[in-house]
């Protein structure tokens, strides 16, 4: 089905972002993902299940994103019992259940949440995909499921997933680019030399190099790349390191607590600088973490991200809801907060667009609700509308429901400075069509034969 849409309202920007996504996701200018053939599983004449829908989410209580488990599970918590369970798609109430995925079992959990939970939704597949993808590719073709958004799949190629046969839809963008918008951002600010500061996680490191690439490309000088291991007991040794190199800014890929570690320990060797950070210093750990008085020490922290649609009235609804939460770890206008939001409650509407838990329903669905019918800013005034009939226009507090070929979804990248009292301060609008310029020379792309098993699928 398409339908007619116009842009007005819509940055030209926008359109170039989704433009430039496409491409680098593999996507061909006349491919339209929701009339894609796909599998599907045979209709039967079975009546629909009234059971409660098991959504299982992939969780960080373990390992190197420990810190951040438990908020991210409010986050996924958030629009179910708040929002979604208060008239379920398909009258099927969401029921959440967490598998940790620690370090190096995200597989595990994975099929744990399929084979023992028997969840029709599987949030945040992320950083290990690679290490399960073969299992997840037969489940999908011979159950038409699970459904897979995800909220940390930054570090899957843009050009898988989008589809039935690999129905996994991004919240965030691509880990990449958050690397690639850290160095735009150094560039902007007219910074000269940096150092890349980096733990060995395959998100981390992978947004690092797009840090290191794009660094070279804006003709700017990395006096060094420092990778380590995660959660070790110091990073003294790599402070004054840092400190030695006198760098105009350091660009920093590593968890909360390792990252407040070596801002801590170049405060203590009299190291002022610019500190560039990543989308996680967004959780209450990191400032827990760091403390307040280092900020006022150095000339500047902070993290490139994305910000919030303010002006629409789907932040009119969220933020109020959001912030009168007695347990949230941060604001309305935390990434993770608005971020997971949006994807759960267009994926409940795809659900009801599409009338079923298919992913072959599902997953073009998930592009039609959010592009081509009338705008609806909230879930409930969008189900209204899915029931009566129309075809809908979802616009949410990330912005338009818009997915690329691959299912990554459009944001207006922005960096996120703190200010001295540890909390975020104006976002800075970053030149998004130079930013994914960039991105498009650097991007990850999966390299599959179609005749190849998928594990055979590299990246």
């Amino acid at each position: 089905m398409t339908v007619a849409r116009t842009y007005s309202g819509r940055t030209l920007v926008m359109i170039t972002v989704l433009a430039l996504v496409a491409a680098a996701c593999g996507g061909g200018a006349t491919a339209s993902p929701a009339t894609s053939a796909e599998p599907s599983t045979p209709t039967t004449s079975e009546p629909p299940s009234t059971e409660p829908v098991v959504v299982c989410e992939l969780a960080y209580y373990t390992g190197s994103f420990a810190p951040y488990g438990p908020a991210l599970t409010n986050d996924v918590r958030f629009p179910i019992e708040e929002v979604i369970n208060l008239d379920p798609p398909l009258g099927r109430s969401w029921e959440l259940v967490s598998e940790d995925i620690g370090d190096d079992h995200e597989g595990e959990a994975a099929k744990i949440c399929i084979e023992q939970h028997n969840a029709e939704i599987v949030v945040s597949i992320a950083h290990q995909y690679r290490t399960y993808r073969e299992y997840m590719m037969e489940w999908w073709q011979e159950n038409d499921s699970p459904l897979g958004p995800s909220v940390h799949g930054g570090a899957i190629p843009g050009n898988l997933g989008g589809k039935a046969a690999e129905p996994i839809f991004r919240a965030q963008g691509l880990d990449e680019a958050l690397g690639t918008y850290g160095s735009l951002y150094a560039f902007e600010k007219g910074f000269q030399k940096i150092v890349i500061f980096a733990t060995q996680v395959e998100g981390f490191q992978l947004a690092a190099d797009a840090a290191e690439e794009a660094a070279g490309i804006l003709g700017l000088e990395v006096l060094d790349r420092i990778d380590v291991q995660p959660t070790q007991p110091s990073y003294r040794a790599e402070a004054q390191k840092i400190a030695d190199l006198k760098p105009d800014a350091v660009i920093v890929q590593a968890g909360s607590t390792e990252s407040a570690a070596i801002i801590k320990g170049a405060a203590e060797a009299g190291l002022s600088l610019n500190w560039i950070g990543e989308t996680g210093w967004a959780e209450a750990e990191f400032i827990g973490t760091l403390g307040t008085e280092p900020i006022a020490s150095q000339k500047g922290i902070g993290f490139p991200s994305f910000a919030p649609n303010k002006s629409t009235p789907a932040w009119d609804f969220f933020q109020p809801l959001w912030d009168a939460q007695a347990d949230k770890a941060y604001d309305a206008t935390g990434q993770y907060a608005f971020s997971t939001y949006d994807l759960m409650v267009q994926t409940a509407l795809a659900v009801e667009a599409g009338g079923s838990y298919k992913a072959s329903d599902w997953a073009p669905a998930m592009f039609e609700v959010g592009e081509g019918g009338e705008v609806c800013y909230t879930y409930a005034d969008c189900l209204a509308l899915i029931r009566d009939g129309k075809d809908i226009d979802y616009e949410g507090v990330t912005g338009p429901g818009l997915y690329t070929d691959g299912g990554v979804n459009a944001v207006t990248p922005a960096f996120i400075p703190f200010t001295t009292d540890g909390k975020t301060g104006e976002p800075v609008l970053l030149n998004a069509a130079k930013g994914l310029e960039i991105l498009e020379q650097i991007v990850t792309k999966a390299t599959c034969d179609p005749a190849d098993p998928p594990n055979e699928c590299e990246w």
